[in-house]
């Protein structure tokens, strides 16, 4: 496994953003590096848009690069986060997704569309917002960059816990062409194809990418006897290289990705009477089962079926274009990136975990856009003072579409047995059929200056300190009303039972405007030619959010979140650079931590999201990563994470489920525990070895380890959210042909076939759900590079 954690003074860049001149010397110094960086040889990074030694920067970056996705075969970020503890990705679905770095990020995998994220997601240089975005297939990879901390003073949208930073291969003007074709079994199947000639000899250069990923369902619906959570994706991406001379390049980029999913389907994993003092849960799910005779199933989520009567996909559609610039000055460097994208998500649900005709849709659809500029300069060459300073501009709105219908069985699910006859068939006459639609529209402006330097002080000690100031406005709108088509009579609901089973009209408007300044300094100092010790504080803030949902009429702003983060590192390699050891401690605090609540509504199955501004939070740990390379074919390496992430002032936050009791403060003091969905202890352990076995033959055996501990995934830290701790062992035999010209590889995911969650949600009402994570698949990969 090639795991190569580095360190950069911010947010590294990839080679495509380079300048010119500096993106053909780093190009072949990568190459040269790459080739030699299982026997312990430096790592080249372009951190500060030259090509430097990773043992040379400060403050810590993950890297992944092209070799490590070929032997690990990931392809997606739910895989990459199996070789970086650091980095942790809970999944919902593709909308629902959320990213934490050392514990910071979001708080809950449920999206709020007002909401920006505490991690950016960047391909070639392209802020992506949403992170929907971040789920489709990792097609033609060059590199993967995990960066943390605030970033901003040097590049793109400012974030507080992070940035993921993906970098495409470029255009080449040698003609080379990769083809791979997978197959394993759950019936899948992937072939993955990339191209690059020159159309006019080194001055225009184009290359193709595509990738088309195919595999049945690991879940049974018992209604129907389908399969569910299978996964369909299709990728392309198109781009032009234009190199009229030494000074100047210009790289078009066109992309295109589309995701089908059977998803989600609720697994019920198990069932409780009573609250957390002894009382019993009045109208719980036995006694809601036992007014249809409806059998529960086992409290088995493992068994992986689940009971759905209503159609549920997850489905999704992106597409954008970008163009970017690089000029050569002289004793300076222009870079300009333009983008424009699209996002389309198309979901459609079934929430109640039965075949019972209780919710019969229930989905937000999205539709986004978004465009970015970005211009930077920064000096060539090396200097006692080296620079940067940039200027960005990012707009976007997401436009949302919600749906919410009640079957004829809702009423009967929803109230209690003693209702009066009377009451019961009013609620049931009018809700029965009912249909609710929403439209919710947020806007963003963000406009921003940056700039950072590094200043020599001598050969050992360098001072780095970065500035940022970023201008946001921000509007949107929310509005619920009766659907054109809806069935029922809602007339025949009292306005309590209308907001009670949330089929009342809302709407509401708002909008906020923030100016913030962020920045950084750190400290590096060469205790030997062959040790660097670091210290660095830096400071950001994440604009305001808008509470464009149901749940947010009453708190349509919510308040910027302001972040302090400290950290030391060692940067060392020992035995004749054979052995490499990293190591860091961190203290990140957030003051009004923008938190997503979800929330159930007494006596419904309905729930209502907003974001909550959490008082404070910290995240403190240490990281340390060890690479060794004892001959050119065996490499170790091994990386582990200790992160004390927790609620520091937190002291009216929802009530869990099984201490919701009905005429109670529906409030906990949270302050002193977990974030959520956080494991406090992950480590990863990899190996690589290889050998000649004939003329032009190479043997080779990969093996991949990540250990997670136990976290809790929902926001409220009810005891039936725990996710007990597990480990996944992947690992991969294969055959080199002809200096690596063919490869043939047997691989297996999760080999060891672990049970594990990806998260448990309990209700109100004593039903526990769960996502569990993917069961053991194997197959084998054929891949030809000419």
């Amino acid at each position: 496994m090639r795991i190569l954690t580095l360190y950069a003074t911010t947010a590294t860049l990839a080679l495509a953003i380079a300048t010119p001149a500096l993106a053909a010397e780093t190009e072949a110094a990568m190459a040269e590096a790459g080739a030699a960086a299982d026997a312990g040889e430096p790592i080249v990074v372009t951190a500060r848009r030259r090509a430097e030694n990773s043992q040379d920067v400060p403050i810590a970056i993950s890297v992944l690069d092209n070799t490590t996705m070929e032997r690990t075969g990931n392809f997606t970020l739910n895989q990459v986060q199996q070789l970086v503890p650091s980095l942790q990705v809970n999944s919902f679905n593709p909308r629902n997704t959320n990213v934490n770095i050392r514990g910071l990020g979001a708080n809950s995998s449920l999206a709020v569309d007002g909401l920006e994220y505490g991690v950016g997601f960047y391909v070639d240089g392209v802020y992506l917002a949403r992170p929907g975005q971040s789920q489709f297939d990792l097609v033609d990879i060059q590199q993967i960059e995990v960066l943390r901390g605030p970033q901003g003073t040097l590049f793109g949208k400012n974030t507080t816990a992070g940035a993921l930073n993906i970098t495409t291969r470029a255009p080449s003007f040698d003609p080379e062409l990769t083809a791979e074709a997978s197959v394993g079994n759950y019936g899948y199947h992937q072939v993955r194809a990339s191209g690059s000639a020159p159309i006019i000899a080194d001055k225009v250069a184009i290359r193709l990418s595509i990738a088309d990923t195919h595999r049945d369902g690991f879940l049974l619906n018992k209604t129907n006897l389908t399969k569910a959570q299978d996964y369909d994706n299709f990728s392309a991406r198109g781009q032009l290289l234009i190199q009229p001379n030494d000074e100047l390049k210009i790289r078009l980029i066109g992309d295109y990705s589309k995701q089908r999913q059977k998803f989600q389907l609720n697994l019920i994993d198990g069932y409780f009477t009573q609250y957390a003092n002894g009382q019993t849960i009045a109208n719980n799910i036995f006694d809601r089962a036992a007014r249809f005779n409806y059998p529960l199933p086992t409290s088995n989520a493992f068994s992986r079926v689940g009971a759905a009567d209503s159609p549920y996909q997850a489905n999704m559609e992106s597409y954008g274009v970008s163009g970017q610039v690089d000029w050569d000055l002289g004793a300076a460097s222009l870079t300009s990136i333009t983008a424009y994208r699209w996002w389309d998500w198309s979901p459609a649900n079934d929430v109640d975990a039965t075949s019972l005709s209780i919710n019969t849709v229930a989905q937000q659809q999205n539709s986004q856009r978004q465009f970015s500029q970005e211009l930077r300069l920064a000096s060539d060459g090396h200097n006692t003072i080296d620079y940067q300073v940039g200027l960005f501009y990012f707009w976007q709105v997401i436009r949302g579409y919600g749906r919410t219908a009640y079957g004829s069985d809702f009423a009967r699910w929803n109230l209690p047995g003693a209702t009066p006859v009377a009451a019961f068939n009013t609620i049931n006459s009018a809700l029965s059929g009912l249909e609710t639609n929403s439209y919710s529209d947020p806007r963003t402006k963000s406009y921003a200056a940056f700039g950072q330097a590094d200043w020599h002080l001598s050969s050992k000690l360098t001072l780095t300190a970065g500035l940022r100031f970023t201008h946001e406005d921000k509007d949107g709108s929310f509005s619920r009303f009766l659907a054109p088509t809806s069935g029922g009579n809602r007339g025949l609901l009292t306005a309590a039972q209308q907001a009670q089973f949330q089929v009342n009209d809302v709407s509401f408007a708002a909008k906020v405007k923030s100016d913030a300044l962020s920045g950084m300094a750190t400290l590096g100092y060469k205790l030997t030619p062959d040790a660097l010790l670091y210290a660095s504080y830096s400071h950001g803030t994440k604009s305001g959010g808008l509470n464009v949902t149901a749940g947010g009429a009453l708190r349509p702003v919510v308040a910027p979140e302001k972040v302090d983060a400290f950290e030391i590192g060692l940067k060392s390699q020992l035995l004749d650079n054979t052995l490499t050891f990293n190591a860091a401690a961190f203290l990140t605090q957030i003051k009004d931590y923008q938190g997503n609540v979800s929330q159930e509504v007494p006596g419904s199955t309905a729930t209502i999201q907003f974001i909550d501004s959490i008082p404070k939070v910290r995240s403190k740990g240490v990281e340390a990563d060890v690479a060794y390379s004892p001959s050119n074919w065996l490499t170790f390496n091994a990386s582990a994470a200790y992160t004390d992430a927790k609620f520091v002032s937190y002291a009216n936050a929802p009530q869990r489920p099984e201490a919701a009791i009905p005429g109670t403060v529906q409030v906990q003091d949270l302050s002193g525990t977990q974030l959520p969905g956080v494991s406090k202890f992950a480590y990863t352990l990899g190996v690589d070895a290889s050998q000649p076995v004939g003329q032009d033959v190479e043997a080779y055996v990969h093996a991949d380890y990540l250990h997670r501990s136990a976290f809790n995934s929902t926001a409220t830290n009810s005891i039936y959210g725990i996710v007990p701790g597990y480990g996944l062992l992947n690992a991969r035999v294969g055959l080199r042909f002809g200096d690596g010209t063919y490869d043939v590889a047997f691989w297996a995911r999760n080999l060891t076939n672990e049970d594990y969650y990806v998260q448990r949600s309990p209700g109100t009402f004593g039903l526990i759900t769960a996502i569990v994570g993917e069961p053991r698949t194997f197959g084998a990969t054929l891949r030809a590079k000419w």
